[in-house]
């Protein structure tokens, strides 16, 4: 699919490559990157949290891509283990980077990744493997310790975002940033559980999130 010479792209419905797996585009006419989502299990680019977080990038300049890494038979009971699939997440991740790469209108934009839950694992492994075309990663609530020997490999600036209340979940994402070499932070939002539904912790999620990409994909 070609987007041809638009200056403004809203696109609810569109498929990326050869599996034709469904994905959201939305590029305002201002924008200067882009950033593609990698949800997490039991999730999808309908994720409300997801789009909460794409809208407010939208409003700060920065194109999204919201799609679904798994088809619904591969998230199905039958093939629950793809869900946990990194690799194969990353596969599918890289094969959405390779197609923002064939559209006229986005290829020339910085690309950075935003993953939650094994979402952010898949963005950090594909950001070892395209080390020149990923400009800028950020996990929240993710498993980043699920990259494994991806994670001394990563070059892009790499935020990492957790809640003060995700027990667990705070010390592999500690363990994760210790083997980060790359410019990296680690914010802990506090009183917030797994998918910060406190008041105030999306929007705090947000605020790191438009900060990060905004001072690292600005070219």
């Amino acid at each position: 699919m070609s987007l041809g010479l638009r200056s403004h792209i809203d696109i609810r419905e569109m498929q990326i490559g050869a599996r034709r797996l469904p994905a959201t585009l939305r590029m305002p006419a201002d924008a200067f990157a882009l950033v593609a989502f990698a949800h997490g299990s039991g999730s999808s680019r309908l994720s409300p949290r997801n789009i909460q977080v794409a809208r407010a990038l939208n409003s700060a300049g920065l194109a999204t891509l919201l799609f679904d890494l798994l088809t619904p038979e591969e998230e199905s009971a039958h093939h629950r283990a793809k869900v946990f699939d990194i690799s194969l997440l990353a596969d599918r991740l890289a094969e959405a980077v390779r197609w923002i790469d064939e559209q006229t209108l986005l290829a020339h934009m910085a690309v950075g990744l935003f993953g939650a839950s094994t979402g952010a694992a898949a963005a950090l492994e594909t950001a070892a493997r395209m080390p020149t075309r990923i400009g800028a990663v950020v996990s929240r609530g993710g498993r980043p310790d699920l990259a494994g020997d991806a994670l001394p490999n990563v070059v892009a600036p790499t935020l990492l975002i957790v809640g003060g209340a995700d027990f667990g979940v705070i010390e592999l994402n500690e363990d994760a940033f210790a083997r980060l070499t790359c410019l990296k932070k680690l914010e802990i939002v506090p009183g917030a559980t797994h998918l910060f539904p406190e008041p105030g912790a999306m929007e705090r999620v947000i605020a790191l999130t438009e900060q990060w990409f905004t001072q690292h994909l600005r070219t």
